[in-house]
Parts: C-alpha cells; sequence; structure tokens
C-alpha cells in the first residue's frame, strides 16, 4: 500500500468555527498519481447512505462515490453563491420568475456498475426526499431544505428542472452542498445504505463496522485524468488519544474536522515535526436542543433560564483556548458571508451582559417555578460519543447545575 504524504493539506479541525490545517512540506510540484489516501472515523457511519444520515461519519467517509448537480468550488477557501460551479450538470438557468431553475446534465456519465446517469435519476433522488414514490427513505433528516420544491420534471435523457413555489435565493446552495449527492433510481434506498453505488471518483469497496471504510479508484470517471489516488481507507477508531498518537506515528495521511483542538496542537506538532499548522474556519457550531413540547421544558421561561444560565465565553475558552468565535445560526464574519456582526450577536438574549448577573437572573427564575438548592431539576444531557460533542457537554452540564438543576451526562454510541 503506498503511502501518500504528498497529498495536499491536511485537515484536523477544532471546535466551534475553528480548525487547525497540517500541510507536508514535500513541494506540490513533487505529486504523483496513485497510492491510497489513509484517515479515520472518529465514530462509525450508521450506514453509508448520505442522505439518509445527519452525521459528518457518513458524509466524510461516502462523499468520495458521488457527485453533486453542482458544487462550491473546492479551490475557494470560503463558499458563496459566487462560488457554485457546475458537475453533474453542465449549466442551468433560472426562469424569468426565478422558481423554474433547469439544468443541463453531462453526457457520457455512468454510475458505478456500468448504466448510464439520466434526468429520471436526479428526479428519483429528489422524490425518495420528498417521501414521494415506493421506495422512500427509511430516515430524512433534511426533507424540510426542500419544502418549497414543488416537482421535478424531466425534459429528456439529460435535463431537469425543479419547480419552486416562490423564488428562494439559498436554493442552488443547497444542491450544492455535499449532503446533495444525485442517488441511482436503479439502486433501492436499503442496498443505498450497505453498499452504495455512485458517479463518483471512487467504487464502494468495504464497510465493516466499527472497523474501516475502503474507496477504490473508479477507472471509467467521467472527469479524465482523476482521481489522482488508488483509493481511500477510513479506519473507525474511537479514542481521540489513539488518533492523535497514530498520526504522530505516520499511520494516517490526512486528520478528521474537529477533532484536534487548540489545546492539543502542540502536542500533536510535538509528534508530527514534518506538520506545518495553521489555523482556519470550520463553520461547525456546537447546539443545545431542547425538546420543548415536552414538560417541563415547554415552559418558555425554564428555556429562559437555560438560556441566561449558558456562559459561551468560558465554553470558547476552555475549549478553543479562545480561538472560537461567538455566533448566531450562521458562521460570522469575517469568516461567513451570512452570518451576524458581533455587536448583532451581542445583543441576542443570553450573549451579552455580565455574566453572574445572569446566572442570578435564572436562579431566579428556577426559583419562581419551583426549584431551588433542595429541590433540583433532575435532567440527562444526552450526546454522541462523539469527541468535539462530549467536550462541551461536560461543561454544559455544569453550567445548568449552577441554576438549580440536577443535570448528567448520558453518552449514546455515535450509530444510534
Amino acid at each position: 500500500m503506498a503511502r501518500v504524504r504528498h497529498a495536499g493539506t491536511l485537515l484536523l479541525a477544532g471546535s466551534a468555527g475553528i480548525a487547525a490545517a497540517f500541510a507536508l512540506t514535500e513541494p506540490a510540484l513533487a505529486q504523483k498519481p496513485g497510492g491510497i489516501l489513509r484517515s479515520y472515523n472518529s465514530s462509525n457511519p450508521p450506514s453509508a447512505s448520505i442522505i439518509e444520515e445527519a452525521t459528518v461519519a457518513t458524509a466524510m467517509a461516502f462523499s468520495g462515490l458521488f457527485n453533486n448537480l453542482v458544487m462550491f468550488d473546492q479551490s475557494k477557501s470560503r463558499n458563496g453563491l459566487d462560488t457554485i460551479v457546475p458537475e453533474l450538470a453542465e449549466s442551468w438557468t433560472w426562469d424569468e420568475a426565478r422558481t423554474a431553475l433547469t439544468l443541463k446534465l453531462r453526457h457520457g456519465v455512468k454510475w458505478h456498475d456500468g448504466k448510464p446517469l439520466t434526468a429520471r435519476d436526479v428526479q428519483c433522488t429528489w422524490q425518495r426526499i420528498q417521501g414521494i414514490g415506493p421506495d422512500p427513505f427509511r430516515k430524512n433528516p433534511r426533507q424540510n431544505w426542500w419544502i418549497n420544491l414543488q416537482e421535478v420534471k424531466v425534459g429528456g435523457d439529460h435535463e431537469v428542472t425543479f419547480v419552486l413555489a416562490r423564488p428562494q435565493a439559498s436554493f442552488l446552495a443547497l444542491l450544492a452542498s455535499n449532503l446533495s449527492p444525485v442517488y441511482p433510481c436503479h439502486v433501492s434506498a436499503r442496498d443505498m445504505r450497505t453498499k452504495p453505488i455512485g458517479t463518483g471518483p471512487f467504487r464502494f469497496e468495504a464497510f465493516e463496522s466499527n472497523v474501516v471504510v475502503k474507496l477504490a479508484k473508479n477507472q471509467n470517471y467521467w472527469k479524465p485524468g482523476r482521481p489522482y489516488l488508488d483509493g481511500v481507507e477510513f479506519r473507525i477508531i474511537g479514542s481521540r488519544a489513539t488518533r492523535i498518537l497514530a498520526f504522530g506515528a505516520n499511520e494516517f495521511d490526512l486528520t478528521f474536522v474537529v477533532d484536534v483542538t487548540p489545546p492539543l496542537v502542540g502536542d500533536v506538532m510535538a509528534r508530527s515535526p514534518k506538520a506545518t499548522c495553521a489555523m482556519v474556519s470550520t463553520g461547525v457550531s456546537t447546539n443545545l436542543l431542547v425538546n420543548r413540547g415536552r414538560a417541563p421544558f415547554d415552559r418558555e421561561e425554564l428555556r429562559k433560564a437555560m438560556v441566561l444560565a449558558l456562559d459561551r465565553q468560558a465554553m470558547i475558552d476552555i475549549l478553543s483556548l479562545g480561538k472560537s468565535s461567538l455566533a448566531g445560526a450562521m458562521l460570522p464574519p469575517p469568516e461567513g458571508v451570512w452570518g451576524m456582526p458581533p455587536e448583532a450577536v451581542a445583543n441576542l438574549p443570553g450573549y451579552g451582559g455580565d455574566m453572574a448577573a445572569r446566572r442570578a437572573q435564572a436562579r431566579e427564575i428556577m426559583a419562581k417555578l419551583g426549584y431551588g438548592p433542595d429541590k433540583r431539576l433532575k435532567v440527562k444531557v444526552s450526546t454522541r460519543d462523539f469527541q468535539a460533542f462530549k467536550d462541551p457537554a461536560v461543561l454544559l452540564v455544569d453550567q445548568l447545575n449552577q441554576i438549580h438543576f440536577d443535570a448528567e451526562l448520558e453518552v449514546i454510541e455515535s450509530t444510534v
């Protein structure tokens, strides 16, 4: 197995919007085709079906099997509407009302089993996402991305039109996400979970649960001269310490996003002296999800107390040595295109003001709801067995317990 020590930029992500990028010192001009890119997954993919899963564990390991209709230009450091480029679609046009997007598909593209790609495959993919047809997806975490989509029309084998209920500026960006691959119409949703078929640069070779994912070069890829690699291998390793030691021992060429946080960079660099490091943005946010349809979280006052209790800056200081950014729903500027400016974020409830005063206000709310030092609200904070999730969850438990919660951490195996 060839070692690809000149495969390009090696990404190591940090928390909440920061990543460390490692690139080996060999010059780009020395690159040669061939070799196996060795990396890892820090959690076991629930399945191989990107559309059916909500985890990067699936998206990262299996994206090489697929193509989108359009994609974000991978040579650009920041995504935007102006960086969307063709992939399976050679071109696209909007109608005058901007409610009909017509895409012209490439000719000669074939699925890994040799069958031709047609517009019917595109139509089938989005019909499955919409829950239309005889073979719907078992899980559909991003179905609400497409609630404005009325129908997908086929105009021959190489033309497809997305018809929207109203104009939607973000629609093309959703198509460009690597969570929006095109699936084959002739392969069942069930088979896509275990033996996926795509049009991408790599073919499915093996998926051994909790062991490894292997992809092999697609010798008949529609992009001439691509891919450069003979294959990609993702070993599934749950322990962060084991992963970092393996990287230092030259067992991996590519690290996993959100795995190496700024506090760990020094240790990684000490073990990997041939690597160089730079901080880059990931757009990864840390979120607290509450089921507000279930008591007692159906009470707005209780949810407000939880918001006031969150010390986001403390999490940033601890988890990323202050390198991360306070954000709303979107990646904040200057890295982000659509995020709110810092002064706007500071005015949101629970973001600005004195932390001690906010906690005192939160305890007052809890007291009015009947909770106090002698009667705490017992809850479980559930999170995936994924280091980037567990670290902030530990801090969250401590912060909630300061406002009369009795919270404990429940770590759930990632596949579940």
